[in-house]
């Protein structure tokens, strides 16, 4: 065997050795076995890419610990300025819009419902407000499909006009107000 193979022989021999108290010390460390494998796996690889740097003759396990307590601290570090939101509730509430714009948008949006023909705006909150499909309003109104389209397409065009909307997804910077809106404009 060369001088080579037999340091990477007890490298590796020396690294697995110490697998067993690198892992107490991970226990010790986070308290969860499956995070303290994780770490123990992040060390191992670490000290793997980084083995020229680690000099033969010098304490092996006293390297491997220094190298898990740094990433566990800067794991540590790291995890006090993330927060977890998979859902995304937090980010909702990190940049909220006064209520009143919402308040005065929805006010504005009842004002121009309510100039509506009888028709239009009964065929807009039938299917844009309650959910109900073209059939199913046409069905209500015993009118036809297509007059029901054309009523929630005039009455759209009208609400547009009268609100001086340019993009329909921009009126209303409020959740509530938004909700309200956007199925009163969304296409079926």
């Amino acid at each position: 065997m060369s001088t080579t193979e037999n340091l990477d022989y007890s490298f590796k021999r020396d690294l697995l050795s110490a697998l067993p108290s690198l892992r107490a010390f991970a226990m010790s460390l986070i308290g969860d076995a499956s995070s303290a494998d994780d770490l123990v796996q992040d060390t191992i690889l670490k000290a793997w890419a980084k083995q020229e740097s680690f000099e033969p003759g010098t304490n092996m396990k006293a390297w491997l610990f220094t190298i898990l307590r740094n990433a566990f601290y800067s794991q540590m570090r790291k995890s006090g300025r993330e927060v977890e939101d998979r859902d995304g509730i937090l980010t909702e509430r990190l940049a909220v819009h006064p209520e009143q714009y919402g308040s005065l948008d929805l006010q504005d949006f009842r004002k121009a419902l309510e100039k509506l023909p009888d028709d239009q705006r009964e065929a807009i909150i039938l299917v844009g407000a309650s959910g109900f499909s073209y059939e199913e309003a046409a069905s209500i109104c015993e009118c036809a499909i297509g007059t029901i389209k054309s009523r929630v397409s005039r009455a759209r065009s009208s609400l547009l006009v009268a609100l001086s909307i340019d993009d329909e997804g921009a009126y209303g910077p409020d959740a509530n107000s938004m909700a309200t809106t956007n199925r009163a404009f969304a296409k079926s």
